[in-house]
């Protein structure tokens, strides 16, 4: 049996199940925790006062394939990787990250009207290029939310350090750096997460891993705090030593409730109706294919 592979996506749970021994209380024992963020290739060098557009994001790390037996991105992408038959969605369990769009502290945009024909960076096909559409449509129409794919978060964190972004959509770690930083949040983009799991990955593990997640939750929603320091593990040095993590909340939190058929439809009908795809991957409407669905009570 190959080796259980997880990324902690830079969040608290995976963390805590391991300090816990939560993972091989549930009968997890070989596995590997590989902390951060899927690499993505990098842009060519540009001047230092220029962005240029990554259209590298979440999706495509999908295509490649990832290393892992469990993973996770916004579920916006895992729903159009699923059906596009790169793995399968986790049913059983989904979670939700704090995210919103942020300025610089001196900026004169105070409202989301404000941004319209305003770079905005995002991950493209991530979850910040979709939570940014849906969190700005009740105040802008869509052909004035502008959008700059500045790539992974860490990078458009750079961005809005030296200036380059005038807005930056964030989520869990570094929206919590963003915020203890000064730079102001214009609207929330709070946003759901999914988990996907690759074609031959053995279902029990994975669900002796959600399990030893769902204890971590309980640990993290009884008193989060002395476990912030985690953060550290996931966030380049050069960000780490301008925040105190110990101010940070918990992140994102995991949600034991089925993503179900109703979810399923209702995302890829949205995605595929702002044209975020092109036709050939808009994917099939298959729900039962396409998501590991809960166990059946007995």
């Amino acid at each position: 049996m190959s080796r259980f592979v997880i990324h902690t996506h830079q969040r608290l749970q995976e963390w805590v199940a391991e300090e816990k021994g939560y993972f091989r209380a549930e009968g997890l024992t070989d596995y590997l925790m590989k902390a951060g963020r899927i690499p993505q290739p990098a842009a060519d060098a540009k001047p230092a006062n220029s962005t240029p557009d990554i259209r590298q994001g979440a999706y495509q790390s999908y295509e490649q394939g990832r290393d892992a037996t469990v993973s996770c991105a916004c579920h916006w992408t895992v729903n159009m990787a699923a059906s596009n038959e790169h793995g399968r969605l986790w049913g059983e369990c989904y979670s939700v990250s704090p995210g919103g769009i942020f300025v610089q502290p001196d900026s004169a945009i105070r409202r989301p009207e404000d941004l319209a024909g305003v770079d905005i960076h995002v991950g493209y096909q991530s979850g910040s290029h979709y939570t940014t559409i849906q969190a700005l449509e009740p105040f802008l129409p869509f052909e004035s939310i502008r959008l700059k794919f500045g790539g992974l978060p860490n990078d458009r964190v750079d961005q809005l350090l030296d200036g380059r972004a005038p807005a930056a959509t964030l989520f869990g770690v570094q929206y919590y750096l963003a915020e203890q930083l000064g730079y102001r949040k214009i609207v929330d983009c709070t946003f759901m997460i999914a988990g996907m799991v690759p074609p031959g990955a053995d279902i029990e593990d994975v669900r002796k891993y959600y399990r030893a997640l769902r204890r971590a939750q309980a640990d993290l929603d009884l008193m989060f705090q002395p476990y912030t320091h985690y953060y550290l593990k996931e966030m380049p040095e050069r960000h780490a030593r301008l925040v105190d993590v110990r101010r940070f909340g918990p992140g994102e939190r995991l949600v034991f409730e089925p993503y179900s058929q109703q979810m399923y439809e209702a995302t890829r009908e949205w995605v595929n109706s702002r044209n975020i795809f092109p036709e050939e991957k808009k994917g099939r409407d298959v729900f039962a294919d396409a998501v590991v669905q809960p166990q059946a009570a007995e």
